[in-house]
């Protein structure tokens, strides 16, 4: 467990920029050191902007794009295509654009696919295909992702993980299907708390003033099924990364001593 780091930006569209160079940087080092690289998305505005704003910069051509894999980590239950899915969304914001290796587009499944409506089979075959993708030196379940982001809803939620509800209480399965979520669709896949842990960094991304409270509900010590967004951590750093807004209620004892 990595106690958590805190950048504040002036504003959403700076902390997009910034968080979008930070991560072509550990990209770049990652294909560096190993070969590759491994990345899990978020989508969400703060998600969407951020990989706007990386297809946006004249460093993106620094990363070997197929030499990439790309991971979700959580899905709306939605027919292929669907403007709602974090797919599709990433697809447009940047994927379409650069030259990724379809094969290495890890998409979580769609609600039109073989599984039909069964978000639990769905999820299983996600897990088994993460499982497939890890390696001896992973010790689990699941690849040592570099960078796996989240975006951080108003109640604390992260991925699809809703603060009470089965989902976050998980200590076994990798990824789970998600039923009744509170908001729209109530149908989701989800990676779970154990997954996300195997990550070397998870970066928090929160902006805008309704992320406030549950920003500072999150790092002021809140259990983690009550407050998901508290028990996202990474192995060797957990980043959030903030706008002014989001962090205006953060004690002064949690703000950083510098921001960007």
């Amino acid at each position: 467990m990595s106690a958590p780091q805190l950048v504040v930006h002036r504003d959403k569209e700076l902390m997009a920029q910034a968080a979008a160079a930070r991560l072509i940087t550990k990209i770049v080092d990652a294909q560096s050191a190993r070969g590759s690289a491994s990345v899990v998305l978020t989508g969400g505005r703060n998600g969407n902007a951020l990989l706007a704003a990386l297809g946006a910069s004249p460093a993106r051509d620094a990363i070997d794009w197929p030499r990439l894999d790309l991971w979700w980590g959580d899905e709306r239950f939605l027919p292929e295509g669907d403007p709602e899915r974090n797919v599709t969304q990433a697809r447009e914001a940047l994927l379409d654009s650069v030259p990724v290796d379809p094969a290495r587009v890890h998409a979580m499944p769609a609600s039109d696919g073989e599984y039909g409506n069964d978000a639990d089979a769905a999820a299983a075959t996600y897990a088994a295909e993460l499982a497939a993708a890890a390696s001896p030196e992973d010790h689990g379940p699941v690849p040592t992702f570099d960078v796996l982001m989240l975006g951080v809803g108003p109640d604390t939620h992260v991925a699809s993980l809703f603060p009470e509800l089965p989902g976050v209480r998980e200590k076994e399965r990798t990824v789970v299907g998600v039923h009744g979520a509170p908001k729209p669709p109530p149908t989701r896949i989800s990676l779970t708390l154990p997954a996300i842990r195997a990550a070397r960094e998870v970066w928090l991304l929160a902006a805008g003033e309704d992320k406030a409270t549950a920003a500072t509900i999150a790092l002021s010590g809140a259990g983690e099924v009550q407050a998901p967004a508290a028990g996202a951590y990474g192995r060797s750093r957990t980043l959030w990364l903030l706008d002014a807004a989001a962090a205006s209620q953060l004690p002064r004892d949690l703000y950083p001593p510098a921001s960007a």
